[in-house]
């Protein structure tokens, strides 16, 4: 009988701890391409997906985002920074150094960022925000004359109030962390940003984007983690069933004209869990979902939190 020589041991050797590590040979060379497969065609992750966390700590900012109208910003901190501004305007850090910042669709073309650090001294960063093309459309018709009746009013100040109290609270939620997912897939039936304009005069533009899957009633799920801060059992009279989530960081997703809502104020809702059903309760003049996002006051492109539908 052969007796092994020292290659041959060294082999059986690495062959033995590779199988107590539980390895083989056969994993890399079976893995699927990225965005193949089963698993890459699910309308949604089946675990909340997370970006890699914010770079070891330095004397500079880090960011990872679409600087653009309507886009965002995640990032890093400067070591040793104690108060962050955007503009004038303070932004929250998490315990780890990170914040999240946005542009709304009419932002200016810069903005400026500032850490000011324990020793008294400012990290200034300018920020170049890049325009956007939006869909404009000119009508040769003048807008309907007058604004909306009293009668109107009356019933829309209370519901108007309700979706100020709710975008003011603030959970502890890390969805803002998340790379976002479609609520469901179907035909972009309406884009974000688009506006009609007139004979010259602005209407109000496109303020989320629809997605359209030819029937009411098809379930949709939380893009990322959130606490539920509405849930409209009564019908909002344009809203419809108004579905809203907190992310976290001043971040929210709100869910227009559903048929039914599957969740309550309160919840905390993980990425990829059924919240509702798509209607056209409201003013809606087909069963769509219209998912708007915020952050603080500025409107956002969803599309740009989650790609391209595929």
């Amino acid at each position: 009988m052969k007796v092994p020589g020292r290659r041959e041991r060294w082999i059986a050797s690495l062959t033995a701890l590779l199988s107590a590590a539980g390895c083989n040979s056969g994993v890399v060379a079976s893995e699927a391409a990225p965005g193949s497969g089963a698993e890459a065609q699910a309308a949604v992750p089946a675990s909340p997906q997370r970006p890699a966390g914010p770079r070891a700590a330095s004397a500079d900012f880090s960011f990872t985002g679409e600087p653009t109208q309507g886009g965002w910003l995640r990032g890093a901190a400067p070591a040793g920074t104690v108060a962050l501004t955007l503009g004038t305007a303070p932004v929250p850090l998490s315990v780890d150094g990170s914040f999240f910042i946005a542009f709304d669709r009419d932002a200016g073309p810069a903005a400026t960022l500032v850490a000011r650090l324990a020793d008294g001294r400012d990290v200034v960063r300018s920020l170049a925000i890049a325009p956007r093309a939006w869909a404009i459309e000119q009508v040769n018709v003048a807008r309907r004359p007058g604004g909306p009746t009293e009668a109107f009013m009356a019933i829309r100040r209370p519901e108007l109030a309700r979706i100020a109290a709710a975008r003011r609270i603030s959970s502890d939620s890390e969805g803002w962390r998340q790379q976002f997912a479609w609520p469901v897939k179907g035909r972009l039936s309406g884009r974000f940003g688009s506006q009609r304009i007139y004979r010259g005069e602005p209407g109000a533009y496109h303020s989320g984007t629809d997605i359209t899957t030819g029937q009411a009633g098809t379930p949709f799920v939380a893009p990322a983690d959130g606490v539920v801060i509405l849930a409209a059992e009564t019908p909002f009279t344009l809203e419809g069933h108004l579905l809203m989530i907190d992310h976290g960081m001043g971040l929210n997703s709100a869910f227009l004209h559903c048929s039914q809502l599957l969740v309550k104020e309160g919840d905390r809702v993980r990425q990829g869990q059924v919240i509702g059903r798509i209607g056209m309760t409201g003013r809606a003049t087909g069963p769509h979902l219209h998912w708007s996002i915020k952050w603080r006051d500025a409107r956002l492109d969803p599309v740009l939190f989650t790609g391209p539908m595929r």
